[in-house]
């Protein structure tokens, strides 16, 4: 008992020192709020367009996804996008997918298998895509902001918008994502423990690896947070999700995910989750590809959510 009380006094001080690296961000418990702009059915699932409140400093617009038949509170996750390069697309990838994920489009696959889903645009893209995201760095920068912490700060009160709405059982939440989205899926679940299973895939990158490989340019600039090297080790960081269920896919193909770096995390997190007692909650799942979901990848997203959530 006092081992467990020590392990969780030592992850809530890991917690308050990472998500202090973010940089100047909004109150945590200011209050949130959500408009729905509209509401639509389609095959399987009702969609509707929300725009939250959750920063005070933009508004954002969000899809929410959820399954037509729903009866008593259901699992929710929570979707990130990805970045790619195309700041259009934002949100909309959980509707329309993009060409490095299989079909169906997740608003499908998910809401399918019995979740309802809620994915934001991001800072810099889709609705919110005004202003280049080099501009908003610089600019945040001045202002003692990160970028990434804003994305970040967002996506917390994602959660907390997911778990405030009547169909959602707050004790079943997920986040899943590709790439900056997978990025964003172990940041929010090291930092929120109300995340109850995280899916990452291919961007489970090991910083150190990356700096070796002479590949940090692979990353756009939201990605970088000051000062985090003296402080954390991606594995370090993924830590902090255990012992709740984690899986990540990665390709070896993939040169964001260095696979001496893979090598290094899943040796890390091997030994972390089962001194927690739970081996079998943490999972990597590598494939001969490059930056992409696998339609093998895809089937062990769907069956760990089934299982685990």
């Amino acid at each position: 008992m006092a081992t467990r009380a020590r392990a969780a006094a030592v992850g809530a001080h890991s917690r308050r020192l990472l998500y202090n690296l973010l940089g100047d961000l909004p109150p945590r418990n200011r209050k949130i709020s959500a408009r729905t702009l509209s509401r639509e059915e389609r095959p399987g699932y009702v969609l509707e367009k929300l725009e939250l409140d959750l920063n005070g400093f933009e508004p954002v617009p969000a899809w929410f996804a959820c399954p037509k038949q729903v009866h008593g509170r259901i699992p929710a996750v929570l979707y990130n996008h990805a970045h790619g390069g195309d700041y259009k697309l934002g949100k909309d990838e959980l509707l329309r997918g993009r060409v490095q994920l299989q079909s169906p489009p997740y608003a499908e696959a998910l809401t399918a298998q019995g979740c309802c889903v809620l994915c934001m645009d991001t800072w810099v893209f889709g609705e919110r895509a005004s202003r280049t995201e080099l501009d908003v760095f610089k600019e945040m920068l001045w202002k003692g902001q990160v970028l990434w912490g804003m994305m970040v700060y967002d996506s917390l009160r994602g959660i907390d918008y997911l778990v405030s709405r009547l169909e959602v059982d707050a004790s079943r939440i997920a986040t899943l994502g590709l790439s900056m989205g997978s990025t964003m899926a172990w940041w929010v679940a090291a930092l929120d423990q109300r995340v109850k299973v995280t899916v990452d895939i291919c961007c489970l990158t090991d910083f150190q690896a990356l700096m070796e490989a002479g590949n940090l340019k692979g990353h756009g600039v939201y990605y970088y947070v000051p000062s985090l090297l003296k402080h954390f080790t991606t594995a370090q960081i993924n830590a902090l999700i255990a012992p709740r269920a984690h899986l990540s896919l990665a390709g070896n193909l993939d040169a964001l995910t260095p696979p001496a770096g893979l090598d290094r995390i899943d040796r890390e997190l091997k030994k972390v989750y089962a001194a927690a007692g739970r081996p079998d909650n943490w999972k990597l799942l590598r494939y001969d590809a490059g930056h992409q979901e696998t339609a093998e990848g895809r089937r062990e997203i769907l069956a760990f959510l089934k299982q685990k959530l």
